[in-house]
């Protein structure tokens, strides 16, 4: 039901910046909450940032005061502006989108993620 594109990954020195972007499309009515998730080998997915509909967001204590989630509903994109970037920020990163139920509107719950974009932070 919904497609996630993610882009805006590179590399980048310990203390520079990046944003990242991700495009949804599809039944994009039926998302309810977003988030960012990031993964490095051996190590399990762990959530980032998450934010709702209505704009209210959550962060990971290590990105806090550094990183902020945003959303345009209207253009169906999720992003995470990532300032004062540390080597341990270095991951691959994935974008989340959580489907609620609405039987009336065709939606039905679900966790949708896109393919990841990577961040290396060089020291």
């Amino acid at each position: 039901q919904v497609q996630l594109v993610e882009s805006g990954g590179g590399l980048v020195q310990a203390g520079g910046s990046l944003r990242l972007s991700c495009a949804a499309s599809g039944a994009t009515a039926c998302i309810s909450a977003m988030g960012w998730y990031r993964q490095t080998p051996g190590k399990e997915r762990e959530l980032v940032a998450a934010i709702t509909r209505g704009g209210s967001t959550n962060y990971v204590d290590s990105v806090k005061g550094r990183f902020t989630i945003s959303r345009d509903n209207a253009k169906n994109t999720l992003y995470l502006q990532m300032n004062s970037l540390k080597p341990e920020d270095t991951a691959m990163y994935y974008c989340n989108a959580d489907l609620v139920t609405i039987l009336t509107m065709g939606c039905y719950g679900m966790d949708y993620w896109g393919k990841g974009t990577l961040v290396t932070v060089s020291s």
